[in-house]
């Protein structure tokens, strides 16, 4: 699979990475259908097919319910080279979201993905923001804190997965890379692309199909296309979705594009 740097992190990537959400929870989605929990077995069966595409970033975070947990109970079973997202701030309690940017909840966070996740470094950790995330970034000590676990070898990059662009170009300042929603729908994102492409701060999309609203033959070539991205991260529990996801990235692009 051709790989794409993810800004100077040391990371490659290939064009589509795995959105571990459906794995872990179906309550309050917005995805257009709804849909059972997999088992655990189906969930193994899964992850080692993405493998065998070719697929290995897998992306989850602590409100996925319970994806870090079944993520790393698979790669305590599978010896494979992976690269896994995870994030703080967000949690996902009783059927609702809370979410928590002080250093203990941010240091207990970290922890304890490492532990789910089986690992002695998480690859990449992002903040999860709720609609208000200038106000996280500016008034909370959440970015300090992260800085500090990447120091202290926990985290190998750091990074923002907000809501506003606004908030994505504060978080130029520190951060490694970016998580953004961009699609046909909405490209209010895509002056931060540009500006964090020139700064060399890599760039992941999220929901590029729009939570599943988009045909993906429309919707991934403009994503991946967009200088700057190195990255889509698509969820599901469809193998042949996947592949065919993976099928249109590669079919775009072209060795000159790593």
């Amino acid at each position: 699979m051709l790989k794409r740097p993810l800004g100077k992190t040391g990371l490659r990537l290939g064009p589509i990475g795995f959105g571990a959400f459906k794995i872990g929870r179906n309550a309050k989605i917005k995805y257009p259908r709804p849909y059972d929990l997999p088992s655990d077995e189906e969930v193994a069966c899964l992850l080692d097919g993405l493998i065998d595409l070719g697929i290995d970033h897998f992306d989850t975070a602590p409100s996925y319910g319970i994806s870090q947990q079944r993520l790393g109970n698979w790669l305590g079973r599978r010896d494979v080279p992976v690269v896994v997202s995870t994030k703080v701030g967000e949690l996902f309690e009783n059927g609702n979201s809370r979410y928590a940017f002080d250093e203990d909840s941010i240091r207990t966070s970290v922890a304890n993905s490492l532990r789910l996740l089986r690992r002695d470094v998480v690859d990449i950790v992002l903040i999860h923001t709720p609609a208000e995330d200038m106000e996280v970034l500016k008034e909370t000590s959440v970015v300090e804190t992260l800085q500090a676990l990447k120091d202290a070898g926990d985290i190998r990059a750091i990074g923002l997965s907000g809501k506003t662009p606004e908030a994505a170009v504060m978080a130029l300042d520190w951060a490694d890379l970016l998580m953004v929603e961009f699609n046909a729908e909405d490209r209010s994102h895509v002056g931060v692309i540009e500006e964090a492409a020139r700064r060399e701060v890599g760039v992941l999309v999220k929901k590029g199909l729009a939570s599943g609203h988009l045909p993906a033959d429309q919707a991934i070539p403009p994503v991946l296309n967009q200088p700057g991205v190195t990255s889509l991260v698509v969820g599901g529990l469809n193998l042949k979705h996947m592949a065919d996801n993976l099928r249109i990235a590669e079919s775009i692009l072209s060795p000159e594009s790593i």
